[in-house]
């Protein structure tokens, strides 16, 4: 499939099976992650691999909330993939303190859509959570108090078809030479 294709197949999946992700997919996956581009290469992330039932079911209580019924489908996912905010090296902490950029979440944005388009490639679905009780999440997996967590990326295969994407217009997000 060519990368349009991927893209168009690369949805938020929110509904899994009790399938397991094959260890040579995830494997594929995660170093998909690993080659991701990052600003003055800092690679500024830790990807935790949560695959124990007990600790994932932990996280998934951490991600849930019954009040506003967000996440509940992160109970179903056989993997998820904490991710962890590192430091940045010397060179991007630099340029993001004179430009007045955070460059390590952008860079986790890059890392988190390599997994999901990785995932989409290998015929598993995925979804970033945002949402979570971080405190918990890092008492969970033993995270420093001094580390953040932006972004949780729920994996499985889901059983749900292919929904048709509702996006903006290109005329409406994209000029040309002006804004």
């Amino acid at each position: 499939m060519n990368f349009l294709q991927l893209v168009t197949q690369r949805q938020s999946d929110r509904s899994y099976t009790d399938k397991p992700v094959e260890p040579e997919k995830l494997e594929r996956i995660l170093e998909c992650a690993r080659l991701a581009p990052s600003a003055c290469n800092a690679q500024p992330w830790h990807l935790i691999v949560v695959d124990d039932e007990d600790k994932r079911h932990k996280i998934a209580e951490a991600a849930s909330s019954r009040a506003l019924g967000m996440n509940h489908f992160s109970w179903q996912a056989p993997v998820q993939i904490v991710i962890v905010e590192e430091k940045p090296n010397f060179t991007s902490k630099a340029g993001g303190w004179i430009k007045k950029k955070h460059f390590p979440l952008m860079d986790i944005g890059i890392v988190a859509e390599h997994i999901c388009l990785a995932a989409a490639a290998e015929g598993v679905g995925s979804c970033m959570i945002g949402w979570f009780n971080e405190a918990k999440v890092r008492n969970t997996l033993g995270v420093p108090d001094s580390k953040r967590i932006p972004l949780i990326i729920a994996l499985g295969y889901t059983d749900k078809p292919l929904r048709k994407k509702l996006r903006k217009n290109a005329e409406d997000i994209i000029t040309r030479n002006h804004y």
